[in-house]
This record gives C-alpha cells, sequence and structure tokens, in this order.
C-alpha cells in the first residue's frame, strides 16, 4: 500500500520560502507605516494651524491663548483631541506626540515620533503664519 503526503524535506522548502517572502515583505511594511504616520502628522498640523489662523483673522489679530478659547474649531478642544486630551497633557495620535503652546500673540504645534525610527523619523512644527518645518 502506497502513503501519501509531503516528505519532510518538500515541507522545509515550502516553509523557507515562506520565511523568505516575510523577509522580504516586513521592512516594507514597517516603511510603508512610518511614512504614513509622517503624511499624517503633517495633515495634523496643517489642521491645527489653520484652525489657528482663522480664529486670528475672525479675532482682528489675537490668537487663541488656549485650546478652550470660545471659537476655536471643536476638535482641539475636544478630550482625546490631537493637541491636549482631557487631562491637559500631550496626547498621541497614530504614532505621534502632539503637544501645543498657545499665545495672544502666536502659536506652536509639535509633533514628535513616539518611537524615533519606527513609528516616525521626523519631528515637525508649525508656527505662527502656518509654517510647518521638519527638525
Amino acid at each position: 500500500m502506497e502513503k501519501k503526503g509531503f516528505t519532510l524535506v518538500e515541507i522545509m522548502i515550502v516553509v523557507s520560502i515562506i520565511a523568505l517572502l516575510a523577509a522580504i515583505a516586513i521592512p516594507n511594511l514597517l516603511a510603508a507605516r512610518r511614512t504614513a504616520n509622517e503624511a499624517a502628522a503633517k495633515a495634523t498640523l496643517r489642521s491645527l494651524s489653520t484652525a489657528a489662523e482663522t480664529y486670528s483673522a475672525s479675532k482682528s489679530g489675537a490668537y487663541p491663548t488656549a485650546i478652550s478659547s470660545p471659537g476655536l474649531v471643536d476638535f482641539i478642544g475636544s478630550a482625546g483631541s490631537y493637541c491636549v486630551n482631557a487631562t491637559g497633557t500631550s496626547s498621541s495620535v497614530q504614532g505621534y506626540n502632539y503637544a501645543c503652546t498657545l499665545t495672544s500673540s502666536g502659536y506652536t504645534f509639535v509633533a514628535t515620533p513616539i518611537t524615533f525610527g519606527t513609528t516616525g523619523s521626523v519631528t515637525y512644527t508649525a508656527s505662527t503664519g502656518g509654517t510647518i518645518t521638519p527638525l
């Protein structure tokens, strides 16, 4: 009677091919995720900056002095927002920590990677006037 099935050598070849494909794909996946996190951080800073500039335009040039300033876009002041969460500390969203400094003469928003090199490789800053710069 003839037995049907795979030999140990055949199984080892299949496992080694799968391991080779995983070794090629995983670093590319991580790099794509890091790039996506960086793009999201820039977009978030752009949104925060636009909200502060819009507030300033509607208040004769005065910038908001607090996240909870009346008239500032709701997503900035809400609990669990990008800028400050309900406890008043910086918040973490999509691989980046966000911190805000607001004064009546301007603002600074900073996005810092949670784990440098893994979740992101660039720290971004948005300052008064809407300028976003990598550090």
